[in-house]
């Protein structure tokens, strides 16, 4: 079976990341959050990239993706591991130099003792109530963390994609009750935190999302694109049904195309007869039930038969696609299967990935 392509364009994340850069104080540093394979695009070819745009730290969820992208970079930029020093994490984090997120007495507990001296900097819970010390517990292990020298400390926004949820500024009192004064490099934004303005940058920010093209950052340049080859084109009569328990039955005589891909790629059923395939600018409806490796779309009033059918394109985006689904971008991005073909756009280097 033909297989779709997903193109990534490396030279857009790196824009995006200069732009969000371009959003702070030059003496603010900005990284790059690379978790989740680079939010499902491919962490090695994406660091890469970012690392020649000007990145030189890097976030990722566990110890493991800081290992690939150690690999990928080489000796030099430092990479922060969100989960923190987990019990089997201690010879990577040596061997590979990473710094992991400490979250957890326990975990400070565990690193000071098995890796003293190693870089570690410290999650403190302003309120979203997922990873970080609560203030009670940082006051007790302020001045014994303090002393053997975190490289940061920060916190995470629970609201920041809204702008005006009283939550933010709660959280941004509570971060700054906990940590002014303390003479350690602060990192607080997102992408989210970016967007509201600089009392949210502090020494470093921390852009996710919005590298890869999503919500909220609505600047962004688009990143991804997904074509889905056309299998088979068959005529429908008036009465006749398309796909799994009737989902769609024809009022007309139609065209109907079928493409590769399917819920395991990452395109949900909730896409079932309610989401559009693009010949360029023409919307083409997908009809009956998105199943495990084909859809169908109605194509009756194309001229001719495109070889693919574009699913993520100029007209549709991520964030389109996740309002249809009822979810974020995040998801579309972090669930698309490893069954496509990736082609890396770049002016440095183009191709297969």
């Amino acid at each position: 079976m033909a297989i779709a392509t997903l193109s990534i364009d490396l030279d857009a994340i790196a824009a995006n990341w200069r732009a969000l850069d371009r959003m702070s104080d030059p003496t603010t540093q900005t990284a790059a959050v690379v978790k989740a394979d680079a939010y499902g695009l491919g962490a090695k070819r994406v660091v890469r990239a970012l690392a020649e745009a000007g990145a030189r730290r890097f976030f990722v969820a566990v110890a493991e993706e800081g290992a690939a992208v150690r690999q990928a970079l080489g000796p030099g930029p430092q990479i922060n591991v969100l989960s923190g020093h987990m019990p089997t994490d201690t010879q990577l984090i040596h061997d590979l130099d990473l710094t992991p997120m400490l979250n957890s007495i326990d975990q400070i507990t565990r690193h000071l003792e098995a890796l003293p001296g190693h870089p570690f900097g410290i999650q403190l819970d302003t309120g979203m109530n997922r990873l970080g010390l609560e203030a009670e517990e940082w006051e007790a292990v302020a001045a014994l963390v303090l002393d053997a020298g975190p490289e940061l400390v920060m916190s995470h926004l629970a609201c920041a994609d809204e702008p005006d949820h009283p939550m933010n500024e709660a959280q941004l009192a509570e971060f700054h009750a906990m940590t002014d004064g303390i003479g350690v490099p602060r990192s607080f934004a997102a992408t989210g935190g970016i967007l509201l303005g600089p009392e949210y940058h502090f020494e470093l920010t921390r852009p996710g999302i919005g590298l890869y093209g999503g919500r909220p950052y609505v600047d962004a340049r688009p990143v991804v694109g997904l074509s889905l080859p056309v299998i088979q084109v068959r005529e429908v009569a008036p009465g006749e049904i398309v796909g799994y328990s009737c989902g769609w039955t024809a009022e007309q005589a139609s065209l109907i195309a079928t493409v590769a891909a399917g819920y395991a790629d990452g395109l949900t059923r909730r896409y079932s007869n309610a989401i559009h395939l693009w010949d360029g600018e023409v919307p083409c409806l997908v009809v009956g039930r998105v199943s495990m490796d084909l859809i169908t779309v109605d194509v009756s009033h194309l001229r001719q038969i495109p070889q693919s059918l574009d699913i993520l394109c100029p007209v549709q985006g991520v964030d389109d696609l996740a309002d249809i689904a009822g979810t974020i971008g995040y998801e579309v991005l972090t669930t698309f299967g490893h069954r496509y073909g990736r082609r890396y756009l770049s002016a440095n280097a183009r191709g297969q990935g």
